[in-house]
């Protein structure tokens, strides 16, 4: 995966995923722009791509308005002297349940993950229009944006509302020869120790110890470094002809999921009546409805 004389940019990777991404890319050859709204985090993350002989620069930015989404392409530009690759990484969590969410939870939320994503790309969308030769543009959803996730509204339908804008620039910029794909990364961050069954398992993850390989595999869950190497693919000369995809990984697993598809079809001469639609369901539909949230084995949920 030769990344050399390629400049990329990452929101939000001043730990975490996207640190693993910004290290990986440029282990790949690929110069940096490390973003995050901590200063010690982001010069942290330059001083240890630079150690290792790669090539970083910091902007301490909170994503979502425009302003800071130029000032990321700008810096991209006057340091590098150019961009190729922009994966939108940076989010926060306000997880609780609809009835105890209040606006700012979910405003916060909607801001960093969907705005920020939207004007990230518009921004970078320009600068590659303007460069001409395309660009790799790779946007972070989440299983619970394709799934749902029990106290995310905000966070699911932010990351549902990623993959939806991906399939439509995946159309709108093809001729241009950008690509734009999902990753959904399930990986032992400060963001997932919230979910209650895989708390224990990146606590032994701290302590040294390997995750087993049930949580590897069947939950598809590593470290961010697991998650890493697919950002690299993608933006990558390998990935030129995939666009508009949706792809998982974590652990040992990586996957491909489905666009939306119509599981069930019936007609009625004339529509559909409510009494129509009740003397057919048992039969045409209700064997196809699907199920909501992630289904994960039993051997590693909660007794």
């Amino acid at each position: 995966m030769d990344l050399s004389g390629k400049v990329a940019i990452i929101t939000g990777s001043g730990r975490g995923l996207g640190l693993a991404y910004g290290k990986e890319l440029a282990r790949n050859g690929a110069a940096v722009v490390i973003n995050d709204i901590d200063r010690a985090s982001a010069d942290g993350a330059v001083a240890e791509i630079v150690a290792a002989g790669g090539r970083a620069v910091a902007v301490v930015t909170p994503v979502g308005t425009s302003e800071a989404a130029g000032e990321l392409v700008a810096t991209a530009v006057e340091t590098f002297g150019r961009l190729d690759v922009l994966v939108t990484n940076a989010g926060i969590l306000r997880d609780k349940v609809v009835w105890k969410m209040t606006d700012e939870d979910f405003d916060a939320v909607i801001d960093v993950h969907l705005r920020g994503t939207f004007t990230c790309v518009r921004e970078a969308v320009l600068r590659f229009r303007e460069q001409g030769g395309g660009g790799r543009i790779i946007c972070i959803g989440s299983p619970a944006g394709q799934r749902g996730n029990f106290g995310q509204t905000n966070y699911s339908a932010a990351k549902a509302g990623i993959v939806g804008m991906v399939r439509t620039w995946a159309m709108e910029l093809q001729r241009a020869g950008i690509t734009v794909n999902a990753v959904c990364p399930v990986a032992a961050t400060a963001m997932t120790e919230t979910i209650p069954f895989l708390a224990p398992h990146i606590e032994s993850m701290k302590r040294g110890e390997p995750l087993p390989a049930i949580i590897r595999r069947d939950v598809g869950m590593g470290t961010p470094e697991d998650a890493a190497g697919v950002i690299a693919f993608l933006a990558s000369d390998a990935a030129a002809d995939i666009t508009g995809q949706a792809l998982s990984i974590g652990g040992d697993r990586l996957a491909l999921w489905s666009h939306p598809q119509l599981t069930a079809t019936d007609f009625h001469d004339g529509g559909w009546s409510a009494e129509d639609i009740a003397a057919c369901w048992g039969q045409t539909f209700a064997g196809s409805i699907e199920s909501v949230g992630e289904e994960f084995p039993e051997e590693v949920m909660p007794k």
